[in-house]
C-alpha cells in the first residue's frame, strides 16, 4: 500500500465510495444469561437466538445488533476500567420524553446511570453492563442528525470541551414536571445548572471483576474447552 501511494498517488483511495453501515457489536463474556437480561432490561433487546454459550440480540429490524459469545479460553479482564478497548456502545431515543421515561423506569428498580453528560449534540446517560462495559442511552438535542453533526464539526463549544456538562437526571425529571421544554432543559443543563451535588469527575465505569472473582475464584481458569467439537446449533435455553 505504501508503494502504491508513493508511485501512483492518483490510485490511492482513502475509503470506499459506498461505505458500509455499522451493524452490530460482539462481546466475549463469561455469563451470557446476565448479559441477555441486562440488555433486554436497559435497551429493550430480545434474543433472536439464545443458547448456553452465545446469544444474538436485536431491538429493531436487523437480525442482530449485539452478539454475546462465551468462547473457550475466555478469562476475566484485568483492570477493566483502564484497559484499552471498547469504552461503550450507544442507543438513541427519538424523543426527549422517551429518553427521560426510560431513566425513570430503570431508576424505579434501582438501576441508575454511572455517568451523565450533556455533550452538546446529545444528552447521554451511561450505564454499566454486568461485565463492566458502558452502555450509553442518548437523545439528540437537535432532533436532526444533520444539524447535530454540523454542530460537532463547526462549534467552538465542542472543540473546547467535547465531554460537556454533567447532570443529575433526577433534576431533569423535576424540571420537565415543572413544565420546562426539552430545549429549555438542554440549555440549562449545558449551562451546568443541574450538576449533581458533590460532583466528582468520572469517565470510567466500576470494575465488577474483583468482587466476582472473590466470589468465584474459578473464573480465573477461564471458560473450559468443550469435551467434544461444538454442535453447529447450540441447545437453546429453557
Amino acid at each position: 500500500m505504501t508503494e502504491i501511494r508513493a508511485t501512483d498517488p492518483s490510485s490511492w483511495k482513502t475509503g470506499p465510495i459506498t461505505p458500509p453501515l455499522l451493524h452490530h457489536a460482539t462481546f466475549m463474556t463469561l455469563d451470557v444469561n446476565a448479559m441477555v437480561e441486562f440488555y433486554e432490561l436497559v435497551c429493550g433487546m430480545h434474543p433472536v437466538y439464545y443458547g448456553h454459550d452465545a446469544a444474538w440480540l436485536t431491538n429493531d429490524l436487523a437480525n442482530h445488533r449485539i452478539a454475546l459469545l462465551k468462547l473457550p479460553g475466555t478469562v476475566p479482564p484485568i483492570n477493566k476500567p483502564h484497559s484499552a478497548g471498547l469504552h461503550h456502545t450507544a442507543f438513541e431515543y427519538a424523543t426527549f420524553d422517551q429518553w427521560l421515561d426510560n431513566y425513570e423506569r430503570l431508576a424505579a428498580i434501582g438501576l441508575e446511570p454511572h455517568i451523565c453528560f450533556d455533550h452538546g449534540m446529545t444528552m447521554s446517560m451511561y450505564y454499566a453492563d454486568p461485565d463492566g462495559n458502558g452502555v450509553e442511552i442518548q437523545v439528540d438535542n437537535f432532533r436532526d442528525w444533520g444539524m447535530s453533526k454540523e454542530w460537532m464539526w463547526a462549534s467552538q463549544e465542542f472543540a473546547a470541551d467535547y465531554i460537556g456538562a454533567p447532570f443529575d437526571p433526577a433534576k431533569l425529571v423535576e424540571a420537565r414536571r415543572a413544565g420546562l421544554s426539552p430545549d429549555e432543559i438542554h440549555e440549562r443543563t449545558y449551562a451546568r445548572q443541574y450538576v449533581p451535588e458533590g460532583y466528582v469527575p468520572v469517565l470510567t465505569f466500576p470494575d465488577p471483576w474483583p468482587d466476582r472473582i472473590a466470589a468465584d475464584p474459578t473464573l480465573l481458569d477461564g471458560v473450559p474447552a468443550p469435551d467434544a467439537a461444538p454442535e453447529h446449533v447450540l441447545e437453546p435455553q429453557g
